[in-house]
């Protein structure tokens, strides 16, 4: 489960496959057994048996929500739901003056970035947020950047000013606009993908020219389309990380186990 701010993404995999994904919207006020429930209907909708799942991971950046779904994990699942933390992670050292600071969901997706893609490597996550994570060539999270996501910036403005309105998020074709709509999709979509290459361009300086690029997240598509420097697209680079945290740390407490029994 990745829970975000806007949206809670769930993904289950059979071994390293993707079999079943969901988005739905991130309810704060849901109870345990609403969020059983739903998950429960997923599963049967899609043929799934809940009762076969061996473990569940959560990345969560909305901590209300962290001790209803730990609840619902061991309620309708039967498993002790496993939190990333970049505070105790042992799969990808933490560069960050304070760890606790970073987000699970950059850490999910700077494990999968640099498994796939290897290092050094930047994650661009258009969610809520634009996070732009930035992983070394060695596999150590070293930081990033933040940045207003796009649908906080069109609510900001459709907000603040009288006459402009909520327009579809596109690539308008031209940067002259001939009507309001047309020249706020210019506004949206050049500004946002300038915003981004120029963060990218001095990035990619810091750390070298063959810095790999990925995106992920709602708008990732849309910006990529614009990029210069936006290599791939990836819709599940967070679950697949938060599948690689789970496999590690399965191996880490096999370990343990198996060093107690001796």
């Amino acid at each position: 489960m990745d829970v975000g701010n806007t949206n809670t993404v769930l993904g289950v995999y059979s071994g390293d496959k993707l079999v079943a994904d969901w988005r739905l919207r991130t309810a704060r006020e849901q109870t345990v057994d609403e969020y059983g429930i739903l998950t429960r209907d997923l599963f049967r909708l899609a043929g799934m048996a809940h009762a076969r799942i061996e473990g569940v991971v959560i990345a969560s950046v909305v901590p209300p929500l962290n001790s209803t779904l730990a609840q619902m994990a061991e309620r309708y699942f039967k498993r002790q739901a496993v939190f990333v933390s970049a505070g105790e992670s042992t799969v990808m050292p933490v560069l960050y003056d304070n760890p606790l600071e970073v987000g699970a969901d950059r850490i999910a997706n700077g494990i999968a970035a640099y498994a796939k893609y290897g290092g050094p490597c930047v994650v661009v996550d258009f969610g809520t947020a634009i996070n732009f994570d930035v992983v070394s060539r060695n596999g150590e999270y070293m930081g990033g950047v933040l940045a207003p996501g796009i649908g906080i910036a069109a609510d900001a403005l459709s907000a603040r000013a009288a006459r402009l309105f909520r327009v579809e998020i596109s690539d308008p074709g031209e940067i002259i606009g001939t009507n309001t709509a047309r020249s706020l999709q210019a506004g949206f979509f050049y500004g946002f993908v300038g915003m981004v290459d120029g963060i990218l361009e001095r990035l990619k300086n810091e750390l070298g020219p063959r810095t790999h690029v990925v995106a992920t997240g709602g708008q990732a598509a849309l910006i990529a389309g614009g990029s210069k420097y936006i290599e791939a697209v990836d819709e599940h680079l967070t679950l697949e990380g938060l599948r690689l945290y789970w496999e590690q740390g399965r191996k880490q407490r096999s370990h343990k186990e198996s060093s107690r029994k001796r």
